[in-house]
């Protein structure tokens, strides 16, 4: 089990709600475990674990902030 970090806001305050905690843990655990299943079917498939990785990176990485407003 992963210990989540202490959620905070992009001014540095603390998110501290118990309820959205409970719910950012729930959903990463959820994320965590989905992306180890995905990781380990593609080692079943002998795709490299190396690209596994990259492509795992890619797709946080290509994430979109549906509520920042465009610069």
């Amino acid at each position: 089990m992963v210990d989540w970090p202490v959620w905070c806001r992009d001014d540095g305050s603390v998110v501290a709600c118990t309820e959205k905690i409970k719910v950012m843990q729930d959903n990463f655990t959820e994320i965590q475990q989905m992306m180890q299943d995905a990781f380990e079917d593609g080692l079943l498939m002998a795709v490299s674990a190396q690209q596994m990785r990259v492509m795992l990176h890619q797709m946080v990485d290509d994430l979109v902030d549906p509520y920042r407003a465009a610069s």
